[in-house]
């Protein structure tokens, strides 16, 4: 029963290949566009910092030009996503993309005051909900079976590569010129933009205008669909839950690279190993356990590789020294790309069609949100006791966290009939919509008589 969630004959094929993946036209496109959108971000946020603290000699205000890029998740990504519900998903991206081209352009401007710049800079990260939503809930419309697990393993990776790339070309140039920097960013999204209009199928909205309701209930829906569903649950709980610790060693790591210097590594050198190790475990991690284990064994890794993840950050309790510290969180990341990926497989499956966006603004946001308020929580903790012992005894609660995500993880008969529900569901959806009649009652008769099925079936299994 377990081989037949991710695939239907999971069991008997291999993992999909890097070569099959970029076969596809369009995954392509989404790829390359992607990269570049990443890639102009994280460039942007290096120079933006820079050059706010160039014209107030504040560190704040350098700081609140860096953290605004966080803020439309905070206050409102959900609500965000369900826009890209409502309309063609490629129409949302090229908006999107040509929207935050124009922005970028304004804040690169001579003299432009710094309450401007970080009023413009909240204005261009608005629009990277819907864009992101729309990119998730286009991705398994184009990748189907093992190679949406490949594809979403290929982008994760890409993201943390993203950012390392994106961070150390904007700091240099913005060494340099600041504005040349964020004009690189503008060019980013005008590609991206580009890419996307010319390179994908324009696809219909997955909600039509008769499906159409109020824009926050469409918005609570999502978060009754995810959190009212036993299987999407427990992988928001798992996804959630990795997101507690891992992201400790990045968020303490000018500190704690601070408290060792002397130990063969001057501060800003071990600042940057550190903050480097997470995304590099976790590249190798998506690329190497999505390419070379079979789509079985993966679903198999899970919950060992959940427990993993925090345990190899408990020996920060020694106090090593910053490389060792390194490599720990490099473990960390590389076991939680080989747990995240297949989660969000099976998430996307077991989604229906028009639930797709709305459902990653809620994962999408509730990350944001968890990893803020982990380095929040554990930042306070290491202003009274030493960061070793925060992030040792941190992890430790960790490992019960996901102890208990594991031990209250799904059967796979049950898994099986969720994904079997969403198909259910979306062919329902789809077959109305095609007749123009209102769908919302006929597709929950459609679930609750899948869900029978899968009680039934998890009762004989």
């Amino acid at each position: 029963m377990e081989a037949t969630v991710s695939d239907e004959r999971p069991a008997r094929e291999g993992p999909a290949s890097f070569r099959e993946l970029f076969g596809l036209a369009e995954f392509r496109v989404l790829f390359a566009a992607s990269a570049l959108s990443w890639i102009g971000d994280y460039v942007a946020k290096a120079a933006v910092t820079v050059l706010v603290y160039r014209q107030t000699d504040s560190v704040a205000l350098s700081a609140a030009a860096f953290a605004a890029s966080y803020l439309p998740w905070l206050v409102g990504g959900p609500l965000l996503s369900a826009l890209a519900e409502r309309y063609r998903y490629r129409q949302v991206m090229v908006a999107c993309d040509l929207v935050r081209m124009g922005l970028m352009v304004l804040v690169a401007l001579p003299g432009m005051p710094p309450w401007a710049i970080l009023a413009l800079i909240f204005a261009t990260t608005l629009a990277n909900p819907p864009s992101q939503a729309a990119r998730s809930a286009l991705m398994p419309q184009i990748l189907a079976g093992d190679r949406l697990v490949l594809g979403l393993s290929v982008s994760a990776s890409t993201g943390q590569a993203a950012q390392v790339l994106g961070y150390l070309l904007g700091a240099a140039i913005a060494v340099v010129n600041p504005a040349a920097a964020l004009l690189i960013n503008a060019a980013t999204f005008g590609l991206s933009a580009a890419l996307v209009r010319f390179g994908l199928r324009n696809r219909p909205p997955a909600m039509t205008e008769a499906h159409r309701s109020h824009l926050l209930r469409e918005t609570a829906e999502g978060f009754r669909l995810v959190f009212g569903r036993p299987v999407l649950r427990a992988i928001a709980v798992l996804v959630f839950s990795a997101m507690v610790f891992s992201i400790v060693p990045e968020g303490l790591a000018a500190a704690w690279a601070a408290e060792r210097s002397g130990d063969g590594m001057d501060t800003g050198t071990a600042q940057a190993v550190i903050m480097a190790a997470n995304p590099v475990g976790y590249i190798l991690g998506g690329l190497l356990v999505g390419r070379l284990v079979a789509p079985a064994r993966r679903l198999a890794l899970m919950r060992p590789l959940a427990v993993i993840a925090p345990a190899v950050l408990v020996p920060a309790l020694l106090d090593p020294p910053p490389i060792v510290v390194a490599l720990l969180a490099a473990a960390c990341g590389f076991a939680v790309a080989g747990l995240i990926p297949v989660a969000n497989g099976l998430f996307v499956q077991a989604l229906p069609d028009g639930y797709r966006a709305r459902a990653f603004g809620v994962m999408a946001s509730g990350t944001q949100i968890i990893q803020g308020a982990a380095v929040l929580a554990t930042g306070a903790l290491a202003e009274r006791f030493s960061i070793p012992s925060v992030v040792g005894l941190w992890s430790a609660a960790g490992v019960l966290l996901m102890l208990l995500a594991v031990l209250t993880w799904p059967h796979p008969a049950t898994i099986e009939a969720a994904v079997e529900v969403a198909r259910d569901e979306s062919a329902a959806t789809a077959a109305m919509a095609g007749r123009g009649t209102h769908t919302p009652a006929r597709a929950t008769a459609v679930g609750d008589r899948a869900g029978e099925r899968s009680r039934r079936r998890h009762a004989v299994t």
